[in-house]
């Protein structure tokens, strides 16, 4: 194992001083009984079996890789300040230096993991030209390099690639000076001065990283907690900063924010403790390591009195460094249902295990993502060879997120979307190929009313078409959108012997009628301009509804009188709708919809669905969903040959793991502390009513934390320390 990543000494560890780390006191400063220092054995003991820490070898390599790297980066600004004129002693003086951030950086890496890096030049040596294309050509005719990836248009701009095998993101900051000192201190806020928001938010990650290790009271148990949760986080599919969950830095901070309330912890006590303070935590107040500080440089910072598309974030987590910004800003209502539900999951099995009723493995347990929902949407990608399609596969997986929010949009936040952040490959197609699937189902606790569905066909149109809009594309990248139940599940999706568990039966007295809910083929855009296959398959569309009509007529026999009457009349909506290329069904809770464009005489005896007028976007990007949004004329010819599926309606289904109680509350002394800010006299009366319903010795505790003015809520529900 590497030095950063190694196992910690398991010595009872002498009380800290009263040092105070973070925005508020800590919750308990108890250190760890015998039971906790073997369970921290038992815990690293299993990671160690899990394959989280690199092997000494590797971690060698990586060093020379990095060394590599750095000299290679000396030479390139070398050979620009020579072609630029510049005297022998400053080519001599030239320099570049290369900072590692992220996981690296933060000693929590494993094997096979791409090392963040940034690369500081000086003033006169810049990014689009520069960076992106003379480094981007050295580095290219390099036999070492392979997978060389520019993203210039990236929000924090990249280059991706791999140096003997070693995956690197490389980024670049240009600092204001003319030689760029070997011994540079990238946490003095004077690398600031006079640079872009780019390279602003290029510093930032290494100015975080550096943070997060200062702000810890203990580094070696803020790393094993750290793995420990990044390695839960992926099992329990809530790993994806890009899809709407949280990425490395956002785990980081939630763990170094524990780490502080309880800062004489092990890592066993820390990863429970973590559980319990996130499934208590009143988002949206925000988590953050320390005050957020104003500088006169004058950078935008994370504000939600004055800036309003800041008080629209679900799930705030503040960077420690300056300029202090959110780091999941990503995070949906959807998304963050889905990671509570994982927390209180995770919270339940730390209990088990404290009470010695499960071990650690069962904490890691994966998330059986396609049990967990009755519909699904399918997102297929395929391009013309590998290379497409990774930068392809890349774009789409960053719109997935715009999808989730655009049908939370245009549902009123009624039904939920759990986008799961890994990709399948379809091996038998020929081209190459992926995809991507998204839960869906009502949101719990909805009043359901007779006959309502959800149509969020003109939604995937959108995304659709914004997906399209991708400024690199090339001919055979398409994407193809589908509306799946679980039993249409394609089969290379499930791992090797996978077999599904069975579910348990209802009680006789819950028993729904055995009224079945049939799924006619889709019909793709493609059809809407080829008169031959149009034909074919209304031939075949109508055939497969004489047979479904039999089996309806078949099956109302064995119904009481009134679902009979709903059979029937089914039934006769079913047949009048023949020359309709997609229909859905529902008796009872699925009705007929005929799905091109709502014809009037196939609809005559239904009720008509009506797709839920939009509202206005309340999240950061809402200019992202707008522009380049192009109509069906301006699609061009790489648009996909999907035209859109869905209107899903929900069977009620719902995740194993999900709904799980909170569990009760904790019988110990210690409170739990969760900070806010306050923005309006309102929120405050929301927080102190928050702290009412807990426990009845809550408290509220308000401390002033920062120049700004910004008030610090402390308040909790009575918790275990």
């Amino acid at each position: 194992m590497s030095n950063s990543g190694g196992m910690m000494a398991l010595s009872q560890p002498s009380q800290l001083a009263a040092k105070q780390y973070g925005v508020t006191k800590p919750i308990s400063r108890a250190g760890p009984t015998a039971a906790d220092l073997q369970r921290t054995l038992e815990l690293e003991k299993f990671l160690v079996h899990s394959g989280l820490y690199e092997s000494e070898e590797e971690a060698a390599k990586r060093e020379e890789v990095l060394l590599r790297l750095g000299q290679i980066v000396k030479d390139w600004v070398k050979q620009l300040t020579g072609l630029r004129g510049y005297t022998d002693q400053m080519v001599e003086e030239a320099n570049a230096v290369i900072f590692t951030f992220g996981s690296y950086r933060l000693g929590v890496h494993g094997p096979g993991a791409d090392i963040d890096t940034l690369c500081i030049g000086p003033s006169y040596v810049n990014r689009e030209a520069d960076f992106f294309f003379v480094l981007h050509d050295i580095l290219a005719n390099m036999d070492e390099v392979s997978e060389l990836q520019p993203v210039p248009d990236a929000h924090v701009p990249v280059m991706k690639f791999k140096f003997d095998g070693i995956s690197i993101d490389l980024l670049y900051a240009s600092i204001s000076c003319l030689v760029v000192p070997e011994n540079l201190d990238i946490s003095d806020v004077s690398v600031l001065y006079n640079v872009d928001e780019p390279t602003v938010r290029s510093l930032n990650g290494c100015r975080v990283a550096d943070q997060i290790l200062k702000l810890v009271p203990n580094v070696e148990h803020f790393r094993t907690t750290l793995r420990c949760l990044k390695f839960w986080a992926k099992r329990r599919g809530v790993y994806s900063n890009v899809t709407g969950f949280l990425g490395g830095v956002n785990w980081a901070i939630l763990v170094a924010r524990v780490c502080q309330l309880y800062p004489n912890a092990v890592p066993s006590m820390l990863v429970s403790r973590f559980f319990r303070v996130y499934t208590q935590w009143r988002w949206p107040n925000p988590v953050m390591l320390c005050p957020i500080e104003e500088n006169e440089l004058g950078f935008s910072v994370w504000d939600p009195r004055k800036k309003p598309c800041d008080r629209t974030h679900r799930m705030p987590i503040i960077t420690p460094a300056y300029p202090c910004m959110n780091s999941s800003y990503n995070v949906s209502t959807s998304t963050l249902r889905v990671m509570m539900e994982q927390f209180h999951y995770g919270n339940k099995i730390c209990e088990e295990i404290d009470l010695t009723k499960a071990c650690w493995s069962r904490m890691f347990e994966p998330y059986l993502f396609f049990e967990s929902y009755k519909n699904y949407l399918q997102v297929d990608i395929v391009a013309a060879d590998a290379d497409d399609l990774r930068t392809w596969k890349g774009w789409v997986e960053s719109r997935l997120r715009q999808l989730t929010l655009m049908i939370e949009r245009d549902t009123l936040g009624k039904l939920q979307c759990h986008p799961y952040p890994h990709d399948y490959v379809d091996a038998s197609k020929q081209c190459a190929h992926c995809a991507f699937f998204m839960g869906l189902q009502r949101k719990q606790g909805e009043t359901v009313q007779e006959g309502q569905q959800f149509d969020i066909r003109d939604t995937v149109d959108e995304f659709r078409h914004s997906v399209n809009m991708y400024m690199f594309w090339r001919p055979g990248m398409k994407i193809h959108v589908s509306h799946v139940r679980r039993r249409q599940i394609p089969s290379y999706v499930l791992p090797n012997g996978y077999n599904k568990r069975p579910r348990p039966s209802k009680p006789t007295s819950q028993v729904e009628e055995p009224v079945k809910s049939f799924h006619v083929t889709e019909v793709y855009g493609s059809e809407h301009v080829d008169g031959t296959r149009k034909r074919k398959n209304e031939d075949m569309a109508g055939e497969k509804y004489d047979v479904i009509a039999k089996r309806l007529s078949s099956s109302a026999e064995s119904h009481d009188p009134i679902s009979s009457n709903i059979l029937d009349k089914s039934v006769d909506i079913l047949r009048s709708s023949t020359r309709n290329r997609m229909c859905l069904f529902e008796v009872n809770r699925f009705e007929v919809l005929a799905s091109n464009g709502f014809s009037a005489d196939a609809m005559s005896d239904a009720q008509k669905v009506r797709p839920v007028e939009s509202i206005e976007l309340s999240y950061r990007g809402k200019n992202d969903l707008d522009k380049g949004i192009a109509s069906s004329e301006q699609e061009p010819e790489c648009a996909s040959n999907s035209s859109v599926i869905t209107s899903a309606t929900s069977d009620g289904g719902s995740s194993d793991d999900a709904g799980i109680e909170s569990v009760a509350d904790c019988a110990e002394d210690n409170m739990v502390g969760v900070e806010g800010t306050v923005r309006e006299g309102d929120e405050m009366g929301s927080l102190q009513d928050a702290a009412r319903e807990g426990d009845p010795v809550a408290r509220l505790e308000n401390t002033v934390t920062s120049a700004k003015g910004l008030m610090q809520v402390s308040f909790g529900t009575q918790v275990r320390s």
